[in-house]
Formats: structure tokens, C-alpha cells, sequence
């Protein structure tokens, strides 16, 4: 059975579910990163083309994009989204960074954040690669945000102690 959640994302055309996207307010070539890219799933042909529809919002379209094939449940070459867009899977590109050539010569490189992050986390990551003062290269930044947050004040479950020898 599928949430209504999951329906929703499902949609290739747009919809309701628009790209969770976070971009530098003025792009900089200076900047490691223009921003951060949280997709809901692992389906290209649902999460690409929302991406490339909130990308070309505003600027010169998208018309090629890179990125590596690890985490994604497959690797279509082209999807018609907004004119055509070519996919380029590279294998050696880290899963976390992806890059999207404009038809004016321009290039933004985003990272990507896994689906599964937790939404805390996502947005953490996504505001840090959006910063223009940033210095984590992609791969990096989800470990710098988990660390840089605050423990978790959840319940410990006492129960756990005594099986480890402690007392209740």
C-alpha cells in the first residue's frame, strides 16, 4: 500500500510535489557548491525532471546533467522534461554531487542528499551548501552536519541497561 505521501512524489509532471531545493541566492563561481538537493526517492524519472523544472525557473534551461549512478534505481539517458535533457552517469562522479550544465555555458553543481536523511539533517546540509562562505567539499557534508548538531534528547530505554549489566 502506498501513502499518499509516496503517491504524490510519484507524479513525473510536477504535481504537487515540488523539488526540495536549496540555492545560493546569487550563484558564484568562487563557491565549491550553488546549493543542496534533498530527493524524496531513488526513481529518476520522478525526482530528475522536478529538479530540472525548479533549475530552469528564472535561467538559461538545463540541458545535460552528471551525476553517479550509485543510489539511484536506474540511469535513463535522456527524460523530456521542459525540451530534451541528457543524463550522463558517470561512475567515478560521487553519489553525492551532481551537475547541471545550462544551455548558456553556465554550470551548477549541487549536492545531493539521500532520501532516506534524516529531515533535520537534510536541511542542515542543504543550507550549508547553499552558503557561499562554504568550505566542505559534497562528500563531506552530511558527516560535518551530523556532527556539528546536538545530541539527541530521546528517552534513553532503561530497559537496554539491564541486559548490558547495569541496574534499573
Amino acid at each position: 500500500m502506498t501513502t499518499a505521501a509516496e503517491r504524490m512524489t510519484a507524479n513525473p509532471n510536477g504535481g504537487p510535489s515540488a523539488a526540495r531545493l536549496h540555492l545560493q541566492p546569487a550563484p558564484s563561481r568562487r563557491t565549491l557548491l550553488d546549493g543542496g538537493w534533498w530527493p524524496r526517492t531513488t526513481d529518476p524519472t520522478t525526482e530528475l525532471p522536478q529538479l530540472i523544472r525548479a533549475l530552469n525557473q528564472d535561467h538559461s534551461p538545463v540541458r545535460r546533467v552528471l551525476l553517479g549512478p550509485a543510489g539511484w534505481d536506474s540511469h535513463p539517458l535522456r527524460i523530456s522534461v521542459a525540451g530534451r535533457v541528457r543524463f550522463v552517469w558517470y561512475a567515478a562522479q560521487p553519489a553525492g554531487l551532481l551537475f547541471a550544465l545550462r544551455s548558456n555555458g553556465d554550470r551548477v553543481d549541487l549536492l545531493v542528499v539521500p532520501p532516506d536523511t534524516h529531515p533535520a539533517t537534510a536541511r542542515a546540509a542543504m543550507a550549508l551548501a547553499a552558503q557561499p562562505a562554504n568550505t566542505v567539499h559534497a562528500p563531506d557534508i552530511l558527516t560535518a552536519v551530523t556532527a556539528a548538531q546536538p545530541p539527541s534528547t530521546a528517552p534513553v530505554d532503561e530497559t537496554s541497561w539491564e541486559a548490558e549489566g547495569g541496574h534499573l
